[in-house]
């Protein structure tokens, strides 16, 4: 390492990193300042969200699918109420696009439902296989 500090292009080197680095410095960036919001915009209350959740898992199909799965609609209620304000809020706002593509959408509607139950199968520590 020595014989490094010693050739003269590590000096020259170190010497042109160090001008680079005063130009960097010396240009000045533009400061801004806002008022940071207190929530996620658009994310209802804690209770909000538990009972657009709970509704939906009250829904005739998502039942039978809970069921098929092995995971009682109990323990997957217990499991939502569980959740954190964060995941709850997830699930919630993917029911709302459940309703929203109820329209014809049957498809993207069937795809979130065994998205939300992988999901609550998961939490569980169960493990999804597909043959």
């Amino acid at each position: 390492m020595t014989i490094v500090r010693k050739a003269g292009w590590f000096v020259v080197l170190a010497v042109a990193m160090a001008g680079w680095m005063g130009v960097l410095g010396a240009v000045r960036g533009v400061a801004e300042a806002g008022v940071i919001a207190s929530g996620v915009p658009g994310e209802g209350s804690r209770a909000e969200d538990l009972s657009r959740v709970q509704a939906f898992l009250e829904n005739k199909v998502v039942v039978q699918k809970l069921i098929d799965y092995g995971v009682s609609p109990e323990e997957a209620k217990a499991k939502v109420e569980a959740m954190s304000s964060q995941e709850l809020h997830r699930l919630a706002s993917l029911t709302d696009r459940v309703a929203a593509g109820a329209d014809g959408e049957w498809i993207i509607a069937l795809l979130i439902i065994i998205i939300l139950i992988i999901v609550i199968i998961k939490l569980m520590g169960k493990e999804v296989v597909i043959r």
